[in-house]
């Protein structure tokens, strides 16, 4: 059962990625971001779920579809948690960049933290470097911990850092411990999950970004046995009140993982819209598509590469798993 499930969302991304890539160095991000969330919707209406989507499109008056509270699914489902991020890096696929992915976390009912849309400062490293990173410490104490985790000069390590004017310090401290940097546009769901994904080249992740987003990639974490901790960058008093309706947290506390995704039964489901590091981009042909997916399970521990094959006017073709 558990499989079919994954199975099933599985498709549900690759949905989203085939309609967003049609778009694809178009400069249309509303436009991609538009097919993804439709393609996306129409298909958890299929699947036998009780659904609730806690971290998706915004709040209801602000989004027609996968809005924060609206149930998917079939009445009399299975009930869960759903953190969709239709599109992630509209801008990305836009302009024909890397590293644009459709995203989905689900879990068991009640276990996903509604994250209110506001900031928050990420940290993230994978399973080698696990436990030894803090949303607290400095840039400089968290390159030379993940370094000596790794058993590699700290020159050798790559952090990934969103490219924004509030990270020039942290840029500035980093640079100085002699680590190199991978500046990234958008997309930072991408930055701290490649943390965990061997062959990315990417070892550390932090900075300042989404609250949704981290959510989604806190489970891809907790699944992949890597870390990830979390602090609220409120910008005005009206985010700290909708945290405080929205979270079962301490708001000014250190968010930890068991906080963010509490549950050892999450999974995190992505399928690639760019090409990128992690995962090939929607490759179209005369009578179908080629997709490229990763599967993380928390339940089972196993992390899964998916080549899924559509052809035209049929249901899937054939998928191979790595």
């Amino acid at each position: 059962m558990r499989t079919t499930r994954i199975v099933e969302m599985l498709e549900v991304t690759e949905a989203a990625a085939l309609a967003a890539g049609r778009w694809m160095g178009k400069g249309a991000k509303n436009d991609a971001d538009q097919a993804a969330v439709a393609a996306m919707r129409e298909q958890l209406g299929k699947l036998d779920i009780d659904g609730t989507i806690v971290i998706g499109e915004g709040e209801r008056d602000e989004a027609p579809m996968l809005y924060i509270g609206e149930r998917v699914g079939v009445d009399g489902g299975e009930p869960i948690d759903i953190a969709v991020d239709p599109l992630e890096g509209t801008n990305l696929t836009a302009y024909g960049q890397p590293n644009s992915l459709a995203v989905m976390a689900f879990g068991p009912k009640d276990t996903l933290l509604h994250a209110p849309d506001t900031y928050m400062m990420k940290v993230a490293t994978g399973p080698l470097a696990a436990g030894c990173i803090h949303v607290d410490a400095s840039p400089a104490e968290n390159c030379r911990c993940v370094a000596k985790a790794l058993d590699r000069p700290v020159e050798d390590l790559v952090v990934c850092i969103l490219d924004r004017d509030r990270h020039e310090d942290m840029i500035r401290e980093v640079r100085e411990t002699g680590a190199r940097i991978r500046l990234i546009s958008d997309g930072d769901v991408f930055g701290a999950v490649a943390t965990a994904i061997e062959g990315t080249g990417i070892h550390l992740y932090m900075g300042i970004g989404g609250a949704p987003e981290g959510v989604l990639a806190c489970a891809a974490m907790k699944c992949i046995g890597g870390q990830f901790m979390g602090r609220f960058a409120f910008r005005n008093d009206d985010e700290r009140r909708r945290a405080e309706q929205m979270s079962g947290c301490d708001i000014d506390g250190v968010l930890d993982m068991d906080c963010l995704v509490n549950t050892d039964e999450a999974a995190f489901i992505a399928t690639g819209v760019t090409d990128g590091e992690m995962l090939h981009g929607v490759r179209y042909f005369g009578k179908g598509a080629r997709t490229h997916s990763v599967a993380m399970d928390g339940k089972t521990g196993t992390v899964r590469f998916i080549e899924t094959v559509y052809r035209t006017g049929t249901e899937k073709f054939w998928v191979r798993m790595e």
